[in-house]
């Protein structure tokens, strides 16, 4: 291959005719999680929620356990954490398996850490192309199941864009005005045709670093790579997901998805 067609095979640009383009997964696990994080036995902050035990392993494990059970399905899994992360060795002693690599570039956002796992990607010599596809996952979604990643990769694999795990919005939507007695319901919104979204997100890899570069450039700022790929006008494909991959945010999560964890292996 000359050293003309390799540079555009890893263009953001990039929309070769690849028919098999390969799956990777990246998930960004530098966040600190303040809002979820349970203090030590002297009322220290302890581990970061990811690092947190449910269900009898740490939560970023069975985040994993859901992607490693799809085998060859996927060509490689890459975990982004914090340059100064000094647990994940002890939490995680069995990571970088066959296919999975550890990268030390978790960045101030969550953005910036999935920006700078893209650009790993694409220049590690047994790395991606710009066209292969990538499914950015949330490393406290750890009660998505290998169904459900299945099911949003043969949604996507021919889609022209990409796409997103969502799930229709239930409940009544409310908005808030703030004052000197705090929060008070300022309207009732219509909630027809809005979804909550959720993770994996699937993507093209050359185009989503193209949109995370541009937005990050332009000063804007996304709480998810479809939010970044909507900000260059496109729209990405909505896949219905479950409401029970959520995302574990607050203290009393834990103990719903340690329910749910027993219950499966029950």
């Amino acid at each position: 291959m000359s050293d003309n067609v390799e540079k555009s095979r890893n263009s953001p640009n990039f929309q070769g005719g690849e028919s098999a383009s390969r799956v990777f997964v990246l998930i960004p696990c530098a966040g600190q999680g303040s809002r979820a994080s349970l203090p030590s036995a002297d009322g220290v902050l302890g581990l970061s929620k990811q690092y947190q035990p449910i269900a009898g392993m740490p939560m970023i494990i069975h985040t994993v356990e859901a992607f490693r059970s799809l085998g060859p399905v996927l060509a490689g899994l890459w975990l982004v954490i914090s340059p100064d992360d000094r647990d994940f060795e002890n939490v995680f002693p069995g990571f970088k398996a066959e296919g999975e690599q550890l990268l030390r570039a978790g960045g101030a956002t969550r953005a910036a850490s999935v920006q700078n796992g893209l650009q790993a990607l694409l220049t590690a010599p047994d790395g991606a192309n710009a066209n292969d596809w990538v499914l950015v996952h949330d490393a406290a979604r750890c009660l998505v199941t290998p169904e459900q990643i299945l099911d949003l990769i043969s949604s996507c694999r021919d889609d022209a864009v990409g796409g997103l795990l969502a799930q229709p919005l239930a409940d009544t939507l409310k908005s808030e005005q703030l004052g000197a007695n705090g929060a008070r319901v300022s309207a009732t919104l219509d909630r027809a045709g809005k979804w909550l979204a959720q993770t994996p997100q699937m993507f093209r890899i050359g185009a989503l670093l193209q949109a995370l570069t541009q937005a990050n450039q332009s000063g804007l700022t996304v709480t998810d790579e479809s939010s970044a790929m909507e900000a260059l006008g496109l729209s990405p494909k909505l896949v219905r997901g479950s409401a029970l991959n959520l995302k574990i945010t607050y203290p009393e999560d834990f103990a719903l998805a340690e329910a749910i964890l027993l219950s499966r292996q029950g």
